[in-house]
């Protein structure tokens, strides 16, 4: 058996040698972590090499992202799908190591991590949704939810922002089960960290209700296993483990910001290797050290073969609640038959209005479906009614207070998502948005489906002006690839938005409306497709009006104005763009026919959008400027958002294409 040291150096040279090989990548924090993550790895971590998705695992988050050759080093050691192979083909393209983690593309990868701070506010989620879980379905000797969730974060992460929100969600809920291991090396690509950051962090985490526990030395294992006992040990608040590294140590360049963010060089590489007498051929693990790491492995199976005899008994003792568990995990689902009841809009309402009812019968039919608000629930009417709120008292709560943290809000709800178990739909006013993109474009790129609820979508918030006006967000989430963008014209729409949400596994931003809107005649599940005719005339259409939201009562209006001068209208409602361009191009074409060059476009945002479907020549009816403050159908008049202006345009539009 090898000494553990050895098995320490292992994983840094292998991280070396992969980031030499890749001639890119981040060697300082393998080099200073690596005990961190060995320790963890072997005297801590419940996980199953052969069946890395059981559910009672604990979860392993690298937050510092940027060492993720580190994470593919233990995940080589501990007997996951991560060969020899793909070591050596670290970043490049379509391998299995990816220059950052992400999720779907590494066994044993629990999420995308890369932007600093991310992984750190997705490990809250994942802690909470085993607290809720746990909760939900334990029973005395009965543990069927029972696991840690570790994240490994820098100094880089704790200095973003959404480390304070998250951190002090996570201290406030009193997430027990959440450690969080500091590599504390004081260095980042500029240097040390004491001309940026030279805050008190344990103070700091002690002020936010966390267990603050200090290792001085993250060389000594014996230190490590023993912090990690402690926080293991009280549960009944999150605990943070600050680990005092040297960035880079053992290489010539350690403890300075050269060994950051580059390959350290071929001389430099042969130096470390020869400070940790190492004599191995390249990317080969000494046999010693992979017998041990297995052996180690092998007998982690057994946590879940004694989970499986677990929940066994759990069946024959509970059937019904095992059976609900089963169901959670499996996923419900959604579909025509669960909205007939509430598609019987009748009066002019607030889309947020709508939805509020929508999400209420849905959560009725959805019993592991989360909702969480930043502050806002009373307004954006995304509250689960008579479910109470999830908080150190009551774990059982479907509601979540965030607080005002939009964007840990997001991350946080990608892991949850994340975790298994249960849907996570947020909340909050559709100009802040912008604080929450980053998590959102991370529930894109891994096709997470968490539901963000946006609410008081356009200028039609008024008084509050342009501050709370939302203008360019829609065509910022329009541009992220993989996220669903709906901004429904009324209640049907809004359930088919919902149903639209629920049945795939792709993020889904739902663009909700402040004002009461008419309910039309022609709208219904067909916008699932994301546009349809929702008004049709007799005969050829002179011209197409397309719009979404608010904006198509501006059309159906227009369509009747025009059609007592003997033009033709089609009024074609588009309330989710991603999902019109995945039909078919019969289908679109007999929505949008190509001969039919008159185009008007209407919707109080950004034009941008707008001119793919405009064509040559179409009109614009858009937002070119930021809001103002004002009642809001004053501003609607004065941004010529009119069903007088989309005639005008209409007209104008037949004429440029009759002259063409």
């Amino acid at each position: 058996m090898p000494d553990t040291k050895k098995c320490v150096d292992t994983i840094r040279i292998l991280s070396a040698e992969a980031i030499q090989r890749a001639n890119s990548g981040h060697p300082g924090i393998c080099l200073g972590a690596a005990p961190i993550g060995f320790e963890v790895f072997a005297d801590f971590l419940k996980f199953s090499y052969k069946n890395p998705d059981w559910d009672n695992r604990d979860r392993f988050i690298l937050s510092a992202g940027h060492g993720s050759m580190l994470l593919y080093s233990l995940l080589h050691l501990f007997g996951y799908d991560v060969t020899k192979e793909d070591i050596s083909n670290f970043r490049q393209l379509g391998s299995k190591t990816p220059g950052h983690p992400e999720y779907g593309k590494t066994q044993g990868v629990e999420t995308s991590t890369g932007p600093l701070g991310q992984g750190l506010a997705n490990a809250v989620g994942f802690a909470l949704a085993e607290e809720y879980l746990a909760a939900t379905f334990n029973r005395p000797d009965y543990p069927v939810v029972d696991h840690f969730t570790y994240v490994l974060c820098g100094d880089g992460c704790l200095e973003e922002g959404i480390s304070y929100e998250a951190c002090s969600f996570a201290g406030n809920q009193k997430l027990g089960k959440l450690i969080l291991l500091y590599d504390k090396n004081n260095m980042t690509i500029e240097g040390d960290i004491n001309s940026t950051f030279s805050e008190d962090v344990g103070t700091r985490f002690a002020a936010q209700g966390w267990q603050v526990i200090r290792v001085n030395d993250a060389n000594n294992l014996l230190s490590l296993k023993i912090a990690i006992q402690r926080a293991k040990a009280d549960i009944t608040r999150p605990s943070i483990i600050i680990c005092r590294t040297v960035i880079g140590y053992g290489s010539p360049l350690a403890d300075s910001a050269d060994v950051h963010g580059a390959p350290m060089g071929v001389e430099n590489l042969e130096k470390t290797k020869k400070h940790f007498n190492w004599n191995e051929e390249p990317f080969c693990v000494p046999a010693d050290v992979k017998d041990y790491c297995m052996k180690i492995a092998d007998e982690k199976l057994e946590y879940e073969r004694k989970w499986n005899e677990l929940f066994a008994r759990y069946e024959k003792a509970y059937p019904e609640l095992a059976a609900k568990y089963k169901q959670f995990m499996n996923g419900y689902t959604v579909d025509l038959d669960d909205l007939q009841s509430i598609l019987a809009f009748e009066k002019p309402e607030a889309t947020r209005a709508s939805g509020g009812k929508i999400l209420n019968e849905l959560a009725k039919k959805m019993p592991n479906l989360l909702s969480g608000s930043a502050d806002l629930s009373p307004s954006t009417k995304t509250e689960i009614k008579g479910a109470g709120y999830f908080s150190a008292e009551n774990r059982l709560g479907r509601n979540i207070h965030f607080g005002i943290r939009e964007h840990a809000m997001a991350a946080i709800c990608n892991g949850i998502q994340l975790h298994g178990g249960l849907r996570i739909l947020c909340s909050t006013f559709f100009s802040f948005s912008d604080y929450m993109k980053a998590g959102i474009r991370m529930s894109a790129l891994m096709s997470v489906p968490v539901i963000y609820v946006m609410t008081h979508d356009s200028i039609g918030v008024g008084e509050d002006g342009p501050t709370h006006q939302p203008v360019e967000q829609l065509i910022a989430l329009r541009s992220i690839p993989g996220l669903k963008v709906f901004r429904p014209c009324d209640g049907k729409e809004t359930a088919a938005a919902y149903l639209s949400a629920f049945g795939g596994s792709a993020p889904t931003a739902i663009v909700l409306s402040r004002q009461n809107l008419p309910q039309n005649a022609g709208s219904g599940l067909q916008a699932v497709k994301g546009g349809y005719v929702l008004s049709d005339c007799a005969g050829t259409p002179d011209v197409i009006l397309i719009g979404t939201g608010s904006e198509i009562a501006l059309c159906t209006a227009a369509q009747a104005q025009l059609a007592t001068e003997g033009i033709r209208a089609r009024v074609v409602s588009m309330p989710c763009m991603e999902e019109f361009e995945k039909q078919s191009e019969q289908y679109k074409e007999s929505v949008l026919p190509k001969f039919v060059k008159a185009r008007v476009c209407v919707e109080a945002a950004s034009h941008f959008a707008w001119y793919k479907y405009s064509r040559d020549y179409g009109e614009v009816i858009a937002m070119q400027s930021f809001g103002v403050s004002g009642p809001a159908d004053v501003l609607f008049k004065h941004f010529g958002f009119t069903a007088e202006n989309v005639v005008e345009k209409a007209k104008i539009s037949i004429a440029n294409a009759k002259n063409s």
